[in-house]
């Protein structure tokens, strides 16, 4: 792959962000746009990524599956923000009652 596919610090050391930062993020990018274009377009965009992380996942290199998993990790952070919902108020019930 060589350097640094993911956000890095100056010393090389991936940065941590979290799923509210995830969601911020694509807000600030494309919040606008996404919302004009509706929920029903977004989750056929999110199922159409998450089919391109199925191939890339059999048959792609890593980087191929890095750059899948981040599509389809934005297009849910559109989506959640598109339905006024927190990624991180989703996640909290694998923290406190796996299912």
């Amino acid at each position: 792959m060589g350097g640094c596919p993911l956000t890095c610090d100056s010393t090389g050391t991936v940065a941590v962000v979290e799923l509210s930062e995830v969601q911020a993020l694509m807000e600030n990018l494309y919040g606008q746009v996404d919302r004009a274009r509706g929920v029903p377009a977004t989750v056929a965009w999110l199922c159409e990524e998450l089919g391109e992380l199925a191939q890339a996942t059999r048959k792609g290199t890593p980087y191929e599956q890095l750059h899948e998993l981040g599509d389809v990790l934005a297009w849910l952070a559109s989506l959640a923000n598109q339905l006024d919902l927190s990624l991180d108020e989703a996640m909290d019930r694998y923290v406190t009652d796996p299912p």
